[in-house]
């Protein structure tokens, strides 16, 4: 009878510290709280499947969203800043939400999806977004912090591997971001954006 039972205690353990499967890792947020999405997130690591928007995006020096409170549960804004060359860019999105899943406003969505999803990270938030049908894939890593756990950092690396995304660039943590957007600041200009580019 003991024994049994501690055959049964060792099978949970084993059980319960088994990693999970990539369609575990990469699923869509199961529910999307707009209060906790509210304010602003430091992005803290990204992948994008094709090779010369990621060397692009390596070459920030920081970024961030702030995502506006919202009356609406199916619509809601946000500006995304970037911090590249000590100039900082801004653009502001209005996104349509169906669940965790979301599309831009104003633009071809046809062959476009995105949605947020799963960490296991309290402060976290994760934009996964598929280009032309897929072929092309951006996956952010945001956080209220601007350095997050080993283990955290283990969890995404291990989310874009199932995804069959390149390994991601890391944002330099001690590098600022850029304040928010004033009318009067001169630097605040919104950056070229390039038609069904989102990045």
């Amino acid at each position: 009878m003991i024994f049994a039972a501690l055959s049964l205690l060792c099978l949970v353990a084993v059980s319960h510290s088994a990693p999970l499967t990539c369609e575990e890792l990469v699923r869509p947020l199961d529910r999307l709280n707009l209060h906790h999405l509210k304010g602003k997130w430091a992005l803290v690591a990204g992948s994008l499947s094709h090779l010369p928007f990621l060397e692009r995006f390596k070459q920030r020096d920081s970024a961030s969203v702030n995502f506006y409170s919202n009356t609406s549960e199916t619509h809601i804004s946000y500006t995304r800043s970037i911090s590249l060359h000590n100039e900082c860019q801004y653009n502001t999105y209005n996104i349509t939400l169906n669940g965790s899943s979301y599309t831009f406003d104003g633009t071809e969505n046809d062959n476009f999806s995105a949605n947020f999803a799963h960490t296991s990270c309290h402060d976290c938030m994760l934009m996964h977004m598929r280009m032309e049908s897929g072929e092309r894939q951006h996956f952010y890593l945001f956080s209220r912090r601007r350095q997050l756990e080993p283990k955290e950092m283990e969890e995404f690396r291990a989310q874009v591997e199932c995804l069959n995304m390149p390994a991601p660039a890391v944002m330099d943590p001690t590098k600022a971001l850029c304040p928010e957007e004033t009318a009067s600041d001169p630097a605040a200009q919104p950056e070229e954006k390039t038609k069904g580019q989102k990045e």
